[in-house]
């Protein structure tokens, strides 16, 4: 395969993240260790108590800035390139990618989302004792095939980007090595994961024998000429059910609660934004590839299987997030529950059209953004001193005597993610909702999607009320994170939070320009 100087400009936000990914590598391998006994390091019984090599605590702190820095710089060019781009998307790399305004918002959308998250690392794997280097090179690779799944406009660059994308998530997630939790996470994520890639591969194995293809134009294109055989639409299925995989959508939920919960906490907040993002983005560039072609009647088609699995959604993570006293798990139902909703702006966009895609980009960043700060306040709350993360909803009592900005952080955030006025979460959802409107068949779906806004108001004001009403143990065994950075990172995001819902026109201007 040849390519021209063209496309490397196109591609350079991917190949600045890569070229990031290299370096953090290289900086982190050259990095000063020191030989400490294991039982200093990791608490063991004194007979095991042989030298190994660990960073000094604080010495790889320069790598946070550092990526904060390619990141923004990497988001500069995103910025550059949507001001410059054509009205016309622009294939790349022989069509394996497509350069569009729609891409770049999501791709930028996940950089600053994956930026505002990294600020708050550096404290949160020191405090917990669990710093290493690989972190930062792993989210950045992770990016790297976020980017390439939200431009893929080729069944194989959708499974390239997937797989690099998941393939640092993996690892992210069982990097608490002194958590089963976190192991455990990490084997079960890792299961289900190589499972939906044998899915994904038969699937596009079943359309590539039945279109001679894999490029979404000319499969899109063949099958409308020639008419779809029953076995490209189990293809499609099988694509279809491993992007559910992927976005934790009920019923291929089963491992989203317990990897969530056993991640560490910069690592949840990574998945539940950016991940959820690039992965409904990748979604949506294949469902806008074959909906021309497939029955866009509610009632009928594959509006009519997203439609029940967003109802499905939404109920089972609201109804499951109403019991839980932990609040990382609950925050992890929660998300099940936006996956949801955003499902029903993918069956708006599939039966009212362009008019939809705005409000479904504006939801999609508004919770992204939200998402990165309520996770940020909960590594912010601190740790006991075997370094385990307080997380019941018992130790969040009275946190806004102990911790007041953290309190009120996390307040915004949760009623940002409920639909509270004036946050970006409340705009969000009204778009998403009247843009679904614009199909009277879909008004059920609406009125179900509202119900389960209004249960979930219960277990967000159920957080509140701990921090503000309850009062806090004598002697609180929770100890918070005093970290300048961390504190920065979760007020920005805040900020934008509350910003986008006192000011949405901005960005609802922007997302409206995300075109294909």
């Amino acid at each position: 395969m040849t390519f021209d100087a063209n496309d490397l400009v196109l591609s350079l936000p991917l190949l600045c993240l890569t070229l990031a990914g290299v370096i953090l590598l290289l900086l982190d391998a050259f990095s000063r260790v020191v030989l400490v006994g294991r039982e200093h390091h990791l608490k063991m019984p004194a007979e095991t108590s042989e030298a190994v090599a660990v960073p000094p605590p604080g010495s790889r702190n320069y790598l946070m800035p550092v990526t904060v820095l390619f990141l923004l710089a990497t988001l500069a060019i995103i910025v550059w390139q949507a001001g410059t781009l054509p009205e016309t998307p622009v294939l790349i790399y022989r069509g394996m990618l497509q350069i569009d305004r729609f891409g770049l918002f999501v791709s930028g959308v996940c950089v600053l989302a994956a930026t505002l998250g990294v600020i708050s690392a550096p404290s949160f794997l020191r405090a917990h004792r669990m710093e290493f280097g690989e972190f930062y090179a792993l989210v950045v690779f992770s990016l790297a095939g976020m980017v390439i799944l939200i431009q893929a406009a080729d069944l194989v660059s959708v499974f390239l980007g997937i797989e690099t994308m998941s393939l640092g998530a993996y690892v992210l997630t069982g990097s608490w090595r002194r958590s089963p939790r976190s192991s455990e996470a990490a084997m079960k994520y890792f299961l289900v994961g190589a499972f939906v890639s044998g899915l994904l591969i038969y699937g596009i194995a079943l359309i590539y024998g039945m279109t001679e293809t894999t490029s979404l134009v000319d499969i899109k294109r063949a099958a409308m000429s020639r008419g779809a055989a029953p076995l490209f639409y189990v293809g499609w299925m099988l694509l279809l059910v491993s992007f559910a995989f992927k976005l934790g959508v009920v019923p291929f939920h089963m491992w989203a609660p317990d990897t969530y919960e056993g991640a560490p906490t910069p690592v949840t907040g990574f998945m539940m934004s950016c991940i959820k993002a690039a992965g409904f983005a990748g979604l949506i560039r294949l469902l806008q590839g074959t909906l021309p072609m497939l029955a866009r009647d509610p009632f009928t088609g594959w509006t009519f299987v997203l439609s029940w699995l967003a109802v499905l959604t939404m109920s089972l993570g609201n109804l499951a997030a109403l019991k839980q006293d932990n609040v990382k798990r609950m925050l992890a139902y929660s998300s099940i529950s936006h996956a949801g909703y955003l499902l029903v702006g993918v069956v708006s966009l599939g039966t009212v059209g362009e008019p939809a895609r705005g409000p479904l980009l504006f939801y999609l960043a508004s919770y992204a953004l939200t998402v990165v700060a309520s996770m940020g306040v909960v590594a912010w709350v601190g740790a006991d001193e075997r370094g385990e993360e307080r997380v019941r909803l018992a130790d969040w009592a009275g946190l806004a005597k102990r911790e007041p900005m953290a309190a009120l952080l996390m307040t915004v955030s949760l009623l940002s993610l409920g639909g509270f006025p004036p946050t970006a979460g409340f705009f969000g959802k009204f778009y998403l909702f009247q843009a679904a409107l614009g199909e009277s068949k879909l008004l059920w779906l609406i009125l179900v999607a509202i119900a389960n806004s209004l249960v979930s108001v219960y277990y967000y004001l159920r957080v509140i009320t701990a921090m503000y009403f309850r009062d806090p143990p004598p002697h609180p065994a929770t100890t918070p994170i005093q970290s300048t950075a961390m504190r920065i990172g979760v007020l920005v995001t805040t900020l934008l939070v509350l910003g986008i819902g006192m000011f949405p026109g901005f960005l609802s201007a922007l997302c409206a320009q995300a075109k294909f």
